[in-house]
């Protein structure tokens, strides 16, 4: 399913230890939204309410990723890496299912799916 590198798990986990105090062990959520120039865009953030439907997934080192449901499709096999150059640093979405990326790689299409289901 959705699986997080080495990196990942070590940025996610310094930036939990930035949030206030109690709220420190949210889950990661990752949604593909509408947006860009291609159609489709990856968005990261602390869930502080879930949603009856969100999926939640134990990934490695105590780390929970919640997904909806309409994101789901978008995101199958997709492995969340972190990196940082001398440009700075980010997280980096390696998605098997992508057919195409825009120039500034910050949205993507897959031919298969498109993106009625968001």
């Amino acid at each position: 399913m959705i699986q997080l590198s080495p990196t990942a798990i070590g940025e996610v986990k310094r930036l939990q230890k930035k949030q206030p105090q109690g709220v420190a062990r949210l889950p990661l959520r990752i949604a593909v939204i509408k947006r860009g120039c291609k159609g489709l865009s990856y968005q990261l953030e602390f869930a502080e309410r879930l949603q009856a439907e969100d999926l939640l997934f134990d990934c490695a080192e105590n780390i929970q990723v919640v997904v909806a449901p309409e994101s789901l499709v978008y995101l199958q096999d997709l492995t969340l890496d972190y990196t940082e150059d001398l440009m700075g640093g980010g997280f980096r979405f390696h998605n098997p299912r992508v057919t195409v990326t825009c120039s500034c790689g910050n949205s993507f299409a897959m031919d298969s799916l498109g993106s009625a289901g968001l």
